[in-house]
This record gives C-alpha cells, structure tokens and sequence, in this order.
C-alpha cells in the first residue's frame, strides 16, 4: 500500500461519508475562484437575518433544534433547516443549483465536493482553520482553494457481544481474518444466535462495507496519480474471496434486512452479535438495549488480514459549503463558524454520535470519558478514503450492485471484478 493512500489521522479524517444510492454528475467547469460578491473576511458583529440550511439523513432530522443555541446568540437571524434523505440528495442539489435556489449552507459529502465545486464560496480569509487536521481540510479543497470546513469524521470498527462471546469461549477480541471467522462460527453455537456476524449483502453502500477488507489487503481503487481506477487486482479478490465466504459457509445472512437499524436490532437481539459498523451505532444500541446494555458489549480496532500490526478501515466525514447564490453568506459562514468551536462539536456529538473534525473537541469529557470511543480513536491511525472523484458515486454504485451478485453467488469473485472493472473504465475519472 503506498503511503499516498494510507494515512493516520492527521492525514485522512476525513474522506467520503455518503454514497447512498445517489448517481453523481460529472463537474461541468473546474473553475472554483471566487465570486465578485464572495464574503473575504467575517466580521465580529451577530449574525442577522434569513439563513436556509440543507442538512442530510440523521444530521437533517437533529439540526432544527440544535440550531436553536445558535439563534439565542444571534438574536436577530432566522434559521431554517430542511432535512433531505441523503437517497434524493445529489438530484435535490443539482436541481436546486441549475434554478439558482439553494440554501445558503449544505452539509457535503466529500467526494460530492468536486461535483458541485462551481457552486461553493471560498472560505474566508480570516476563517480559523488551526484546530483542523490537514486531512479533513483537503477534502474540503477543490483545486487548491478552501471551499469546505470539516464538520465531523466517521471510521468503522469492529462491535461484538461479550456476553455472547464469552459463551463461546472467547474473552479477547480477534486479531486476524482467521480469527474473526472463528469467532463467528464459535458465536454460532450459542443459544439464541443465528448468525455469526452481521454483513450487509446487498443495497446502497454495500461496496463500502467491504472497503476495510479491501484496504487492509493492500487494494488501492486507483493508481497514484489518479489517471485510472484499479479495481480487478490481487488484493481486491482476496479481499472478496474472504467476504464472500462469509455467505458461502453460512456465517452472515446472504439475505439479510439490510433496512436502517436492522443490524442495530439483529445485534442487540443477539440474533447476530457481531458487526463492523461506524460510531453512530453506540447511541442507537444503548437506546434500543436498555439500561445495563452497554456492558454487554464492546468496540475493538478492526482485525488485520494475517496478523499484522494494522488493519484498514475506511474513513469518511462531511463538510459544510456555503453557495455562492447565498444572499446571506456574512451569517452562513458565522453560523458555520459557531458549529466548528470545540464545544458545540462536542454537543453535537452527544446529539448525533458523530465524530468531531474539531482536534480539541476529543478532550471533552463525553469523548474522552467513553469506552466505546476508544476503539474509534485508535483506528484513524489506520484509514484510507476512496478517491474524492465526481465520478466515485457512480463507481461506488456500480460496486453495490457487483458485490450483491458476489454475495448472493450469482457471480464469481472473479467475474464481478471483471465486470466492475470495465464499467469503472466507461465511467472514467471525472477530470
């Protein structure tokens, strides 16, 4: 793996949070300098007036009444947040971009940066920007220019049933491939326990689910200089080979309710007690587990493919962009500002279980303080992003639907790598 693709924490915080079924466009102009009516500097009085806000699946549900603290400090502004199914997201955006009405502030997946570049303000030049990592800042660049601020980052690790586990005879987390197989097949044998491991098999985001095997094997999506997608290698099919066995030999449901929360469920019932899911899943276990639950269970960092020192686990995040159509950038980017202070990104975490892109937000006593974090921290030493492509969704889906013909063996490893191969190729780059 080339130390270009894999980095610690301070190099890729931040990369791709949501495919979510979406087809992306291709970018029509790489031209991102700065409007005539750009603001260039944010000045120190309240923020005034109507502010418009797009916020995207959970982060949409919970940011109309987060924003409330928001207004209390500005008296005089009116926010209003509009939740979008992150499903219709990338049409509602181009839509809205072409009629030259959208809000003034999106929440932006990072490899959606590149598609909608044209339509973003550059941040300001006095926006403080000292408590961000370099990774997450560059995923908010389009051809060198500051067009996003990090507003949280995402990472997978592994989740499993202690209880159940120690049933199985196992009191310490696996370390290899070899081992979770086995602990899968062990947990199997315990009452109540239908499935060693919940995989998702099918539907949006399903090639994502398998980017931590395909990053910890060595597999890069592209070549250095991203002039072309590599997606029909060696270390992609062992990848596969081991995720497909998974469903062959009867360890993870080929099947599975692949609805949000299902695995939520699954995992709590016991149904399937193990999984590799990202930090919103702490919340939603607790809250459906009951009191009591948390100790049932743990997080551990991802095991590696043979044993060595790290695994890979993918990493992801989101940014927010002001539109260069805002008629209210000076509250756009103070209200942007306020969501980047230490403190309210660690509100914002007790609220929504995301991560913080803020550096000094992670010595807050609710991060600082949860075991189940622990794992999450330690494994954005080891993380790699897919490409921040305009055309990655397209490629992103095209794999959703590949790895659902693996899973369900209507494919061969082979065949569907073949195939994703070629399809990657028509797609092509986006440059």
């Amino acid at each position: 793996m080339t130390h270009s693709m894999l980095k610690k924490t301070a190099a890729l915080l931040a990369g791709t949070a949501m495919l979510v079924g979406v087809t992306a466009c291709g970018r029509t102009n790489t031209d991102s300098t700065a409007s005539a009516d750009d603001v260039t500097t944010i000045d120190s009085s309240p923020a005034t007036g109507e502010l418009t806000i797009w916020a995207m699946g959970n982060e949409g549900d919970l940011l109309g009444d987060f924003v409330k603290d928001f207004e209390e400090e500005n008296p005089d502004v009116t926010v209003t947040v509009t939740a979008i199914p992150w499903s219709s997201a990338h049409d509602k955006l181009q839509t809205a971009i072409a009629a030259g009405n959208g809000p003034d502030i999106a929440q932006m997946g990072t490899t959606w940066m590149a598609d909608f570049s044209d339509s973003f303000s550059q941040v300001p030049d006095n926006f403080d920007l000292s408590d961000f990592s370099e990774g997450p800042l560059e995923a908010g660049q389009v051809d060198g220019t500051q067009l996003g601020i990090p507003w949280y980052v995402d990472t997978r690790v592994l989740y499993y049933r202690t209880d159940i586990a120690e049933q199985a005879g196992w009191t310490e987390a696996p370390e290899t491939w070899d081992e979770l197989k086995q602990m899968a097949q062990d947990l199997q044998k315990v009452d109540g326990v239908e499935w060693g491991m919940y995989q998702q098999p099918s539907g949006t985001d399903s090639f994502i689910g398998v980017l931590p095997y395909v990053f910890s094997a060595g597999a890069e999506l592209t070549d250095d200089g991203q002039t072309q997608w590599t997606l029909n290698t060696d270390a992609m099919k062992e990848a596969l080979d081991f995720t497909s066995s998974l469903y062959e030999d009867g360890i993870a449901d080929p099947n599975a309710d692949v609805s949000a929360g299902a695995n939520i469920t699954n995992f709590v019932s016991g149904e399937a007690p193990m999984m590799i899911e990202g930090p919103t899943a702490v919340s939603q276990i607790n809250e459906l587990g009951g009191e009591g639950f948390e100790d049932k269970y743990t997080t551990v960092t991802l095991p590696s493919m043979d044993g060595s020192p790290d695994a890979v686990s993918f990493v992801g995040g989101c940014d927010l962009v002001v539109f260069k159509d805002s008629d209210n950038k000076q509250a756009a980017w103070k209200f942007i500002q306020w969501a980047s202070q230490p403190e309210v990104q660690a509100a914002w975490y007790e609220l929504s279980s995301d991560l913080p892109a803020s550096q000094t937000a992670w010595s807050d006593e609710a991060l600082a303080d949860n075991d189940k974090l622990v794992a999450f921290g330690d494994q954005l030493e080891s993380t790699m992003a897919p490409p921040a492509l305009a055309t990655w969704a397209q490629v992103g889906s095209a794999g959703d639907r590949i790895v659902e013909q693996i899973n369900k063996g209507q494919v061969t490893v082979e065949e569907g790598l073949e195939s994703l191969q070629s399809e990657a190729d028509s797609i092509g780059m986006g440059n």
